[in-house]
């Protein structure tokens, strides 16, 4: 089962430049560069522009979203993810390929990848190793920005894979199910601020980095590697699982890793710690900064 779970999440550079060099872009298969960055340090849109993968459209994270939540990148309607990747090409019979050009490897992908399943989208992967690695192994780069023919997308969501602000307070009481929080240590622990919001965790959440999961070349680690990391975090893969981390996006690497190893069931917490912070009472934000305080 492995191989081709791993061959259905992920995907290879040498497998895409392969299929991009004999003409496959097109309505069977669309590659969508989810990159996103802060303002202030790069701009995801301009450099798309200067370079991406042959026949990549850009998929801004920004316009797919719920642009009326307080929270950042929560997701959008059925009829606005429908509409917004169907402008893109992208059709229910559509392979879509997202990679982003973070300098870890993959950082926005996979919440582009988990956007597609939740709506019921199935054949979707992840780029191993994102632009970086594309660059370095030296597949080709253009700047021409292709104009992909319109496509009718149907967006049914999956409420298996999403979990809501009332369902985790539920869970808080109920220990219904695993709680992964995928932020640095330091923030998960509330000994350090996080864009200037206060920090700390969900009761009963576990931590584990989302770069726990990426190699020191940017790559997904091995299926063999995830799974002794879940272990070693006492994490019972055949159980019940949430990821929550800052604003739902480094989350979407718990689900991907966990996927890769064959649980196809992980829900993401959408609003995650940006919600939490601003509506859990506060016996429910666990912080030891707070405790060093008191």
């Amino acid at each position: 089962m492995a191989p081709q779970v791993l061959g259905r999440a992920l995907v290879t550079a040498k497998w895409l430049s392969e299929a991009v060099q004999a003409g496959r872009v097109g309505p069977s298969l669309r590659i969508l560069d989810a990159s996103w960055y802060p303002p202030q340090e790069r701009n995801a849109r301009q450099e798309f522009k200067e370079g991406h993968i042959p026949g990549a459209s850009f998929f801004d994270i920004e316009e797919c979203r719920d642009q009326t939540s307080p929270y950042d990148f929560m997701l959008p309607t059925e009829s606005h993810f429908a509409d917004y990747v169907g402008r893109l090409g992208v059709s229910n019979d559509t392979h879509v390929v997202v990679y982003d050009g973070d300098k870890l490897g993959t950082f926005y992908a996979p919440r582009a990848w988990w956007m597609f399943r939740a709506f019921g989208h199935k054949e979707v992967s992840v780029l191993n190793g994102g632009f970086m690695n594309w660059v370095k192994e030296g597949h080709p780069v253009t700047a021409e920005v292709s104009q992909p023919s319109p496509a009718v997308f149907k967006a049914k969501l999956n409420t298996i894979l999403l979990k809501t602000f009332e369902e985790m307070i539920q869970n808080v009481g109920s220990l219904r199910f695993q709680v992964v929080d995928s932020r640095p240590e330091g923030r998960f622990r509330g000994t350090e601020l996080d864009q200037g919001l206060e920090s700390g965790h969900i009761p009963g959440a576990v931590n584990i980095p989302f770069s726990s999961f990426l190699t020191e070349s940017g790559h997904e680690k091995s299926i063999e590697e995830i799974q002794q990391i879940f272990r070693e975090k006492k994490i019972d893969l055949s159980k019940p699982l949430v990821a929550t981390c800052r604003k739902g996006v480094t989350a979407c690497h718990i689900a991907l890793a966990a996927y890769l190893c064959g649980k196809r069931d992980v829900a993401v917490y959408d609003g995650s710690w940006s919600e939490w912070f601003h509506r859990a009472p506060p016996r429910y934000k666990v912080s030891e900064l707070k405790r060093s305080k008191a």
